[in-house]
């Protein structure tokens, strides 16, 4: 396991080939993906999990650069996908909605699901409900983004929770990031009672909303990937990815400016939430950008960095 000096000093290369992965048919957006590198995988493959406006879709490659979509659809009414691996087991995680209709506030839970082998899957079990008044706004309720962290004989499920609206956008994004604890993958899960993560108007990068976090065990600590919803100096909305490092896993502190940052062409407004795995001397980030604020122009797709590992002197 390394340390949270090596996971901090990492050099950035963007994939040339990026973007990897473009929104399948009808869908405008393609998000949120989750990987399985070929080390871990039951059949030496890249298996990438990740959502359109349809459900959640399944990919594998054999590169991590080119990518197949499987046939089918892994969940319905489903986003925001993260696999989690233990032993010869998988689980796959994620926010289940009910049937979007305009006229109905939003209402969202977190299941999981279990495989052996990525493709076929056990029926859905609801890890966690929204119960606490952070994880409503007005009649919506939303729980959202699981990340799911062993700790000694506790497992954490980190999560998004609650709503802002982004008027640029015409759409909601997360507004606060908690913490669940349970015995097992399948809990049963209690979220602690505030937040470990909420927007403050002093912070440039999430002076709107927490976002998502994706966390990492580091020897001598936790490493956090925070996508914040930001306004910028023009009154924008933007997201973009930052470093946190935290002893415990629940007080996050933040480490320098973003360092993967809204830029021209398919990333040009936001760049939302990642998920990265180790493979070698290098650290895989798969996240998904999006090119446009308003959800009548905006496309999503899915692109990768590459982060090769140096020591903290430069050696």
């Amino acid at each position: 396991m390394r340390s949270l000096a090596d996971l901090l000093h990492i050099t950035w290369q963007e994939a040339p080939e990026n973007p990897l992965i473009r929104a399948p048919f009808p869908s405008p957006i393609v998000a949120d993906p989750s990987v399985c590198p070929p080390t871990e995988s039951p059949d030496g493959r890249w298996h990438l999990f990740a959502h359109s406006l349809v459900g959640i879709h399944h990919y594998t490659s054999g590169d991590g650069l080119a990518w197949e979509k499987q046939r089918g659809v892994v969940a319905r009414n489903a986003l925001r996908p993260f696999l989690y691996r233990e032993a010869d087991r998988y689980y796959l995680l994620y926010e289940r909605t009910r049937l979007f209709l305009p006229f109905l506030p939003w209402s969202s839970h977190i299941e999981v699901r279990c495989s052996l082998d990525l493709r076929c899957w056990s029926q859905p079990q609801t890890l966690l409900q929204p119960s606490l008044p952070w994880h409503l706004r007005g009649a919506s309720r939303a729980v959202s983004n699981p990340c799911l962290v062993r700790v000694g004989d506790t497992y954490r499920l980190y999560f998004s929770a609650g709503l802002v609206h982004l008027e640029d956008c015409g759409f909601d994004e997360p507004a606060h990031v908690g913490v669940a604890e349970g015995p097992s993958p399948h809990g049963p899960f209690v979220p602690r009672h505030e937040p470990i993560l909420s927007p403050s108007p002093t912070d440039a990068f999430a002076n709107l909303g927490a976002g998502a976090l994706k966390v990492l065990r580091a020897a001598d600590g936790f490493l956090g990937l925070q996508n914040g919803i930001y306004r910028d100096e023009q009154g924008r909305s933007r997201s973009a990815v930052r470093m946190l490092t935290s002893d415990d896993g629940i007080h996050f502190a933040v480490q320098g400016a973003p360092f993967l940052l809204p830029t021209t062409g398919w990333r040009r407004s936001h760049v939302y939430a990642v998920d990265a795995r180790e493979l070698g001397d290098e650290l895989y980030l798969y996240f998904n950008a999006r090119d446009d604020w308003h959800w009548t122009r905006g496309r999503e797709a899915i692109g990768l960095l590459r982060g090769r590992f140096v020591s903290p002197t430069g050696s």
